[in-house]
C-alpha cells in the first residue's frame, strides 16, 4: 500500500505550519517547558476553533470533520517539527481512538463532540510497574458497583495524565487472566480517590503523571469490540501516528544541520563545503526519507483500516515497523543534528538538545522500541 499527499493534505500541512510558526516559536516552548500544565489553554482554544484540529480524524456525526488518519498524520508530523507544548497527542490520538475503538454509540456521542470541539482534554492511562505492554501487565481492579465500577491500582506514564478532564484506565474485573476480563473505564478527574501526581521527565516539552486509583467511580466502554483487542488497536494506532510526529522532528534537525552548515565558517569557508559535512548531511537526507516512508505506508494501511477493515495483523506490523524504524532515525538524526554544531550545539540556550529530548523519549513512549521490533518478528514469523 502506498501513499503521497494530494494538494490538498499538502495545502493543510502548511496551514498547520504556519500557525504553529506564529503560535509555538522556540521561545514559547521554552516558556511553557517551564510551567506546571504544560500548555497554553488560549492556543489550544485556537486549534479547535480556528483549524478544527482536535475534530480531524473524528467522524461527523460525533462533532468532527470526518477526515483519514492520513490526514491526522500529516498535522503530527508539524507537531513534531515545532515540539508543540499541547495535550493533542493524548487528547486526540490516544484518548479519542480509545472512545471510538470500544465505546457504543451513545458513548461515543457523549463524549466525542467535547474532545472534538477542544473543551474536554482526555487522555489514556495504560502502562503500570514495570512499564509491560501486554494483558498481564494489567494489575489495576475495576470492582463492579452498582451500574458503575470502582477502580483500585497505580498508573504511570501517563501522557498528560495531570491536567486532562476525562481519564480513560485500562483496567481488568477481578478474578479474570490475561486478555479476559480487560476493559476500559472512564474516569472523571473530578471523581474521589484519584491522586494525580506530575512525573520529572527528560522531554519537557511532553507532561507525564502518575495516577493512584482509590475505589475511583467509573464506568465501562461497552462497544462490541472493547476490551483487550480495543486497547490493542488503539496503541497500534497511536504507535502510528506517534511515528508521524518523529518524521517531523526528524525533518526539523536536518533543516536546523543543513541551515548551520551553510552558514558557520572555518579555515575561510562554510563548513558544509566539507566532505565529511557533506556526507553527514547526505545521509541525514536518506533516513529522513527512510522514515517518512514507513509512517506514511502505516498512516496508509490506518486509513484503510477505518474505512474498509483490513487484516489486524497488516495494520499490526505497519505499526511496528513504522514506530521501531522513526523511532530509530529521530535519536540518530538528533544526534547527527548536535554533532555537525559542534561545541554550540550541546549548550542549553541551542535548541538542538531539545529535539534530542524528545527523540530519547519517544523512544519508551507507549511501548519501547525493543518491544515493536519483536512485535514485527512475530509477525514476519521470525
Amino acid at each position: 500500500m502506498t501513499f503521497a499527499p494530494t494538494d490538498e493534505q499538502r495545502e493543510l500541512a502548511q496551514v498547520v505550519r504556519k500557525f504553529l510558526d506564529d503560535k509555538a516559536p522556540p521561545s514559547t516552548v521554552r516558556r511553557l517547558m517551564e510551567t506546571s500544565d504544560g500548555f497554553d489553554t488560549a492556543v489550544w482554544e485556537q486549534m479547535a476553533k480556528e483549524l478544527g484540529l482536535q475534530s480531524l480524524h473524528i467522524p461527523e456525526h460525533y462533532g468532527g470533520m470526518g477526515f483519514s488518519f492520513v490526514e491526522l498524520g500529516l498535522v503530527l508530523e508539524e507537531t513534531g517539527r515545532a515540539l508543540l507544548c499541547a495535550p493533542y497527542l493524548s487528547s486526540v490520538v490516544l484518548a479519542a481512538n480509545a472512545v471510538l475503538n470500544a465505546g457504543t454509540p451513545d458513548q461515543c456521542a457523549e463524549l466525542l463532540p467535547d474532545i472534538a470541539a477542544g473543551q474536554t482534554r482526555a487522555t489514556l492511562a495504560i502502562a503500570e510497574a514495570g512499564d509491560i505492554w501486554e494483558p498481564g501487565g494489567i494489575a489495576t481492579e475495576a470492582r463492579s458497583s452498582g451500574d458503575d465500577y470502582r477502580l483500585r491500582g497505580v498508573k504511570t506514564s501517563v501522557v498528560d495524565g495531570h491536567t486532562a478532564d476525562t481519564i480513560l484506565v485500562v483496567a481488568r474485573e477481578p478474578g479474570t487472566a490475561g486478555a479476559d476480563g480487560i476493559g476500559l473505564f472512564v474516569v472523571d478527574c473530578a471523581a474521589d480517590g484519584l491522586t494525580r501526581t506530575p512525573l520529572p521527565t527528560l522531554d519537557q516539552t511532553r507532561e507525564l503523571a502518575r495516577l493512584d486509583l482509590d475505589g475511583t467511580a467509573a464506568y465501562r466502554l461497552d462497544g462490541d469490540h472493547s476490551g483487550w483487542s480495543a486497547v490493542l488497536r488503539t496503541l497500534r494506532q497511536a504507535a502510528i501516528c506517534l511515528a508521524a510526529e518523529q518524521v517531523g522532528g526528524a525533518q526539523r534537525c536536518l533543516d536546523m544541520a543543513v541551515d548551520y552548515a551553510k552558514v558557520r565558517t572555518q579555515f575561510g569557508r562554510a563548513i558544509g563545503s566539507f566532505q565529511a559535512i557533506k556526507h553527514r548531511c547526505a545521509d541525514m537526507l536518506l533516513e529522513v526519507e527512510t522514515a517518512r516512508s514507513a509512517a506514511y505506508h502505516a498512516l496508509a494501511v490506518a486509513s484503510a483500516d477505518t474505512a474498509e477493515g483490513t487484516d489486524a495483523s497488516e495494520l499490526g506490523l505497519a505499526a511496528s515497523m513504522a514506530r521501531s524504524h522513526c523511532s530509530e532515525i529521530f535519536s540518530k538524526v538528533a544526534t547527527d543534528n548536535i554533532q555537525v554544531h559542534g561545541g554550540v550545539g550541546f549548550t542549553w540556550e541551542h535548541d538542538a538538545h531539545l529535539y534530542l529530548k524528545r527523540a530519547k523519549s519517544s523512544e519508551v513512549l507507549l511501548g519501547g522500541v525493543s518491544r515493536h521490533r519483536e512485535l514485527v518478528a512475530q509477525h514476519m514469523g521470525l
